[in-house]
């Protein structure tokens, strides 16, 4: 029986925030703000990574599948639901004030990713016009998340975004979609990916850019700015007719603020065409390559490093120097050189994403 969103959220009220795993006085060495399926319901919530095991701290049940997650100065978390997505979540993991659920208006639908604005004041989401099938950058209170402006992307299938100085870095997926068939794709041979620069005051548009081969989606966005020249990654996701061109397509470009580059992937090393998310690196990116079941480093003086493996290895997060992924039911942690390996819960399966939180 389908249950009404807005019965989902009051019968929520009613119950008490999922309670800690962790033992009494037991201190996480990270702790990282996740989506997941226990078998049972889609959940927000935290997980502590220690020595030994992967564990949930706290957790909220949410109406569908998440995608982005921000974790603000406050230690609250907002959550994005998968695109098309109806909902958007702000929770306090230690229940310091009432979840706030905003929900789209009838005629948008939320794109999956959510970002703040570096004074904390304003955060921005990625959303969709389902009357024109465009693509808006949502402007919102940090605090209500009451939406204060709309500004175009210029482009539609709108994903990822992240702050840049004073702009706005949008990247439009470019993948034709009807509201009537949620994420089904069609006509491919009309996709438009874009990355575009959006003046953070005002949304005017700063600049647009474009790969020479259509068919290459941009998705997910990283900040690279430990090296002299600071650029931007972005994971990419092939979506050509034929498989064979698909499966050798590239899955990282390069944004150096003047132009947009396709990595090619390593000889004998494709990473399926598939980027599934980006992270920046202290020497360079990582992308997860969930088809190709592997994680893989790419710095700008050696290019691609040794790739590793990791079964549907997909969400990665780089807190104090160390690379996490996350894979089917595997994480890894590499610092200094050494992997280590850890088992998810049972029945536990994450989502695409993960951020450090606040311990």
């Amino acid at each position: 029986m389908a249950i009404d969103r807005r019965q989902f959220v009051v019968g929520l009220a009613t119950l008490p925030a999922m309670p800690a795993e962790a033992r009494p006085g037991a201190r996480a060495r990270l702790r990282l703000a996740a989506a997941w399926d226990d078998g049972d319901a889609h959940r927000v919530g935290v997980l502590a990574l220690d020595a030994q095991r992967v564990r949930v701290l706290r957790s909220i049940e949410v109406p569908t599948r998440a995608h982005g997650l921000l974790a603000l100065a406050d230690g609250s978390i907002v959550a994005a639901a998968r695109r098309p997505g109806d909902w958007l979540l702000r929770w306090h993991p230690a229940g310091r004030s009432a979840a706030q659920w905003i929900w789209a208006e009838a005629e948008r639908r939320f794109n999956g990713h959510v970002i703040a604005s570096a004074d904390g004041r304003r955060v921005f989401t990625t959303e969709a016009d389902l009357d024109s099938g465009t693509s808006l950058v949502g402007v919102r209170d940090a605090r209500s998340l009451a939406k204060l402006a709309e500004w175009p992307t210029h482009g539609i299938d709108a994903h990822a975004l992240l702050i840049d100085g004073d702009t706005l870095i949008v990247a439009n997926g470019g993948v034709p979609t009807a509201p009537e068939t949620g994420r089904s794709k069609r006509d491919l041979h009309r996709m438009d990916s874009s990355l575009v620069r959006l003046a953070l005051h005002d949304g005017a548009l700063r600049g647009q850019w474009r790969l020479p081969d259509a068919r290459l989606s941009l998705r997910h966005l990283a900040h690279q700015t430990r090296l002299a020249a600071p650029l931007i990654g972005v994971a990419l996701q092939a979506q050509h007719d034929d498989p064979v061109e698909r499966l050798a397509a590239p899955a990282l470009a390069l944004f150096d603020g003047r132009q947009l580059k396709a990595v090619p992937p390593a000889p004998g090393a494709s990473l399926a065409g598939y980027g599934g998310d980006i992270v920046a690196t202290a020497t360079g990116f990582a992308v997860s390559a969930p088809r190709a079941n592997a994680v893989a480093a790419w710095q700008p003086s050696s290019g691609w490093q040794a790739r590793q493996a990791l079964n549907e290895a997909c969400a990665l997060a780089a807190p104090a120097g160390a690379l996490l992924a996350s894979g089917q039911a595997t994480v890894s942690s590499t610092a200094g050189g050494t992997t280590r390996w850890q088992n998810l819960p049972a029945g536990l399966r994450l989502d695409n994403h993960w951020v450090a939180a606040a311990g």
